[in-house]
């Protein structure tokens, strides 16, 4: 998407001198699980920025909680502060606002335990009214009755919304004043009552929710297995509705019984599914005691965690910045690894930071990645080596894993996920090679990352996939059988220079290749844009490579130009099809690519 043309980026504001916690920790009750009138003890430590409200602290002490927490995080885009925001069942008069690196979660097994009777908020005038850099923030397992019967959720990429019910309408771009841009979102498991409004959304996917009804698009709008979607009607206007979602489970979350005891629910394994798991009463699964969790803290060493896994237990991360100087090792089938309050990892000396074995069910959900060396190979792998081993009946899973190169820290990488084991699903990346930072973080040669993405696994299934500014392909894709529902790229913005990105005599990187030898692979609803931001008038020959067999299918599929004249485009959309988007605002659409022939 284009952030404010991208030369806002300097003007983005940094995070303010407040210390973490140093204006929400003035009472202790909002820090201890269990405490109140739904728990009989204290529960566990999930350490100072776990915020656990009950009903009995009472709604304007839990306001002015809220209200301190938003106001460290509002803009705090780059910095070093986490929240999570835990409700015990009840009712709430509040109103949320949902800044940076801030988890909004209810701790009931259904969305009707929590009741939030306010909004639930995310909005962009920290930016002048601009959304389009609204990442890393959720909201999960609430209900939401807003009382003049509108939700704002105007979020980028990471802002997931994740089983919700909202008892009214839903608009996901933000308020004026400002140019109310938005770009880019994924709400599943959830539902609205009324309408969904996308705005000024420039791409969305929506995956098993119900909805009233929807309204708007702009240019990728995506709907799987979605009750109440728009009928198929790419590209005009731009739907792609997929009617079942072939096989997914939903992310795992944390619940807390009458007691007052914890324990993590795993949803179970569904297939051709539509709508949400909940609707019609408790959703099907287990639940693992928080006592089996290894509940880490920022500090903890991998050989700390490491040898807690090893042993059996499951891992918790509490919200903060991990420094890691070895890999995180998962290698019993069925752990689960549970991130709170954006939880971010950091490659602290080259090393990978989660390394996941070739075995079955294995969760990884809610967090973030990051390199913070000069050069990390690979940033998060599951499997080692392509193996013939199938995970049909009891696939690993990935929730809300994102990547950041740059940005933050300067840090180079090879490639941010790495699948080599069959049958992974993905529900929900963002990879970004960051285009705009703290001072020192962000350039060609500052933060070097070529691939997001490198499946050679077979049978992979993603849902949302975004992958962003990555200097060779961005997603390369050897695996058979492959599956993809929702694609957003974008093209690396800072080329300097044509002849620092060719291979070959190839013009650029494709954004998504799927490789030559591949016979099995299907994609819908795809966009990539290109913005080249040094005026250096840079091209790719195309945007979309894939072998041409009738197995392989490309369907409702896009390439936008963002640039001013002189600054370059695509060539093609996909192989050797396609019209050109170059210099100057463009858009092309194609319905259909299959075996060398394009439906337009």
């Amino acid at each position: 998407m284009l952030r404010g043309a991208a030369v806002a980026a300097a003007a983005v504001p940094l995070a303010g001198g407040i210390a973490t916690g140093s204006a929400v920790a003035s009472s202790p009750s909002a820090h201890h699980p269990g405490k109140g009138s739904h728990g009989h003890h204290a529960g566990p430590d999930l350490g100072r920025n776990v915020l656990v409200f009950d009903p009995s602290m009472g709604d304007a002490a839990i306001q002015a909680k809220l209200d301190a927490v938003f106001a460290i995080q509002e803009s705090n885009q780059f910095g070093n502060e986490r929240y999570a925001l835990a409700f015990l069942p009840g009712t709430y008069n509040v109103d949320i606002n949902v800044g940076f690196y801030t988890h909004v979660l209810g701790l009931g097994t259904s969305p009707s335990d929590v009741v939030i009777n306010g909004h639930v908020t995310v909005d962009a005038q920290w930016f002048d009214g601009n959304g389009t850099q609204n990442f890393w923030r959720a909201a999960e397992n609430l209900t939401i009755v807003p009382p003049d019967g509108l939700n704002r959720w105007a979020v980028a990429q990471a802002g997931p919304m994740r089983r919700v019910h909202v008892k009214g309408n839903l608009t996901l771009w933000p308020s004026p004043p400002g140019n109310q841009w938005s770009s880019g979102g994924f709400l599943v498991d959830s539902v609205v009552d009324g309408y969904v409004e996308s705005g000024s959304q420039q791409q969305w996917i929506s995956r098993n929710d119900t909805f009233g009804s929807w309204t708007g698009s702009n240019w990728n709008m995506v709907f799987v297995g979605v009750q109440g979607a728009p009928a198929q009607s790419f590209p005009t206007p731009p739907y792609t509705t997929v009617d079942r979602t072939p096989v997914v489970r939903e992310k795992p979350f944390l619940t807390v019984d009458r007691h007052g005891d914890y324990q993590v629910f795993v949803p179970a394994l569904h297939r051709n599914s539509t709508g949400t798991t909940w609707a019609h009463g408790h959703a099907a699964g287990h639940s693992i005691e928080l006592s089996r969790f290894f509940v880490a803290k920022p500090g903890d060493s991998a050989t700390e965690i490491n040898r807690a896994l090893a042993s059996g237990r499951h891992l918790l991360f509490t919200p903060g910045i991990y420094d890691l100087t070895a890999p995180i090792r998962v290698t019993r089938p069925g752990t689960v690894v549970l991130g709170l309050g954006y939880t971010t990892l950091r490659s602290a000396r080259s090393n990978t930071l989660i390394d996941v074995a070739d075995v079955d069910g294995v969760t990884i959900a809610g967090v973030l990645v990051e390199a913070a060396s000069k050069h990390t190979p690979v940033l998060v792998r599951v499997g080692d080596g392509h193996s013939r081993r199938r995970h049909t009946g009891d696939p690993t899973v990935l929730f809300d894993v994102f990547a950041r190169i740059g940005g933050a820290v300067a840090g180079g990488a090879g490639t941010s996920l790495q699948i080599d084991s069959n049958d992974v699903i993905c529900d929900h990346l963002w990879l970004w090679r960051a285009d705009h930072g703290l001072d020192g973080t962000v350039g060609w040669s500052v933060n070097p990352a070529d691939t997001g993405i490198l499946i050679n696994g077979d049978h992979v299934i993603t849902y949302g996939l975004f992958v962003e500014h990555y200097q060779k392909y961005e997603v390369l894709w050897n695996g058979e059988s492959g599956r993809t529902y929702f694609f957003q790229n974008e093209n690396p913005y800072d080329v300097p220079t044509q002849t620092a990105w060719v291979h070959g005599s190839t013009k650029g990187y494709a954004a998504y290749k799927v490789g030559d030898h591949v016979r099995d692979h299907l994609a819908w609803g795809l966009g990539s844009y290109c913005f080249f931001n040094l005026n250096a008038d840079i091209y790719t020959d195309r945007t979309y490579e894939v072998p041409d067999r009738p197995g392989v299918v490309f369907t409702d599929l896009m390439t936008v130009c963002l640039n001013g004249a002189g600054g370059g485009g695509m060539l093609h959309a996909i192989n050797n099809a396609g019209n050109p988007v170059q210099n100057g605002f463009a858009v092309y659409n194609m319905k259909r690519y299959s075996n060398g022939v394009a439906t337009v």
